[in-house]
């Protein structure tokens, strides 16, 4: 069995495979170093839903919501209980989210979303005023909700890592710097070439989520790529910290379209990123879109509109890369080559825990085809396509302009209501 890629949905599917099946030969292949692409340079937020957000899975699978927000949160406890079972050392803390309101129509937002989850019995709660700056001040923050479960923060790279290990230790091989760059069918399965040389396996997982198109052009329609970029602080000092409270840690969000996500890493520096969402022509990807300057400067001026207090804060660490989204934001699995290979992609910046969940559908794909997961409409009906290029250009190009201007006014405009209400669109 061979796995093309190493990041999360590799390897949590290396470990799946090997802990149900331990007399199969496991080889995972890595074009750089595990954790290359997103799984190693994500804002480290780690949600329990596999399907970005309650409100987008009633959506797109009102019979199915339930279950799947079952297995969400079965997953993530999963993955909590993984880490501290192995001892990976990724800084995981369990200290919640806290969805942030900079404008009227976002605090909006927020209550009715506090209200609908309240129904549900969620453990949510509502702040405003001195209660929201008893967990973060900021001039800009108007409203915030808070919730407690089905919500950590990682350092995604060391998890990247611990996974790695991990699935050498329950014997699989782990190559990095071992690109594939082509995958040809055979009778008895299919051979992946490499500048090394080559291997044969009878089945293929790809793994590769925003680099699948460069492999499996059919893929291409699948997904976007576009690239999100982070800043990384100093560490604060002791009044830098006290200046903003914080005193819970939460993973922070705001509710813009073009929105920002924030938080504390281990060592209390700041984590700043989101925002822009750039697409390249043909979903084009390569480390020459790893860094844009431009974006820097805009996230750095944000920041300093956001934390005033923080005006000598220092962001000497940055970078960027590419994250794959759908139209319909869910994860997205499917089969080439007669059912010799399979795959899952487009976790559209939440996929953390939810590709250790993909893992569990790929492995039954291979060992386990009666499984009842495999039933699920989110497992057997792929997102509507992206139309080709030159539109797709277009169409992106139209969305994020709406987008904008809903930022700007507070009010979603007819192509964003259209977009909503066929549950499509394009998101990072």
């Amino acid at each position: 069995m061979a796995v093309v890629g190493a990041g999360f949905t590799g390897l949590w599917t290396a470990i799946e495979l090997r802990r149900r099946a331990p007399h199969l030969r496991v080889v995972v292949l890595e074009q750089g170093v595990v954790g290359y692409g997103a799984s190693g340079r994500n804002g480290g937020f780690c949600e329990a839903s596999l399907t970005h957000g309650f409100a987008n899975g009633l959506r797109h699978f009102p019979d199915e919501i339930e279950e799947l927000e079952r297995l969400g949160q079965e997953n993530f406890q999963g993955l909590c209980d993984f880490v501290r079972d192995h001892a990976i050392a990724c800084d995981l803390e369990t200290t919640g989210l806290l969805e942030v309101a900079t404008s009227a129509a976002q605090a909006e937002a927020l209550r009715l979303e506090h209200e609908a989850r309240g129904r549900r019995g969620e453990d949510v709660r509502w702040l405003e005023g001195e209660a929201l700056a008893s967990h973060l001040r900021s001039p800009l923050l108007t409203a915030g909700l808070r919730s407690t479960a089905g919500s950590a923060l990682v350092n995604p790279a060391r998890l990247a890592r611990g996974l790695a290990r991990v699935a050498r230790e329950q014997g699989a091989a782990v190559h990095e710097q071992s690109r594939v760059t082509r995958m040809l069918p055979r009778a008895a399965g299919i051979e992946l070439r490499t500048a090394e040389g080559a291997v044969r396996a009878r089945r293929v997982v790809l793994a590769t989520n925003a680099y699948s198109g460069q492999l499996l052009a059919r893929l291409r329609r699948r997904f976007v790529p576009v690239y999100d970029y982070v800043l990384v602080s100093d560490p604060l000092t002791p009044p830098q910290r006290e200046r903003v409270g914080w005193a819970h840690r939460e993973g922070v969000a705001d509710r813009g379209n073009h929105f920002h996500y924030f938080r504390l890493t281990a060592d209390d520096r700041i984590l700043w990123g989101g925002y822009d969402a750039i697409y390249h022509f043909g979903g084009r990807v390569g480390p020459g879109y790893d860094h844009r300057p431009q974006t820097y400067r805009l996230l750095e001026s944000q920041f300093r509109a956001m934390f005033p207090a923080l005006a000598d804060l220092r962001f000497p660490h940055r970078w960027g890369g590419a994250i794959a989204s759908t139209t319909r934001f869910t994860c997205t699995f499917g089969s080439a080559f007669g059912g010799r290979l399979t795959y899952a992609l487009g976790y559209t910046g939440l996929g953390v825990a939810a590709t250790r969940f993909a893992a569990r559908v790929l492995t039954d794909r291979l060992l386990a085809p009666a499984s009842p997961i495999l039933r699920l409409r989110l497992v057997r009906q792929p997102p509507l396509p992206f139309p080709p290029e030159p539109l797709r250009t277009a169409a992106l190009a139209l969305v994020q302009g709406a987008m904008t201007k809903a930022d700007r006014t507070g009010r979603r405009g007819w192509l964003l209501t259209t977009l909503d209400r066929l549950g499509i669109g394009f998101d990072s």
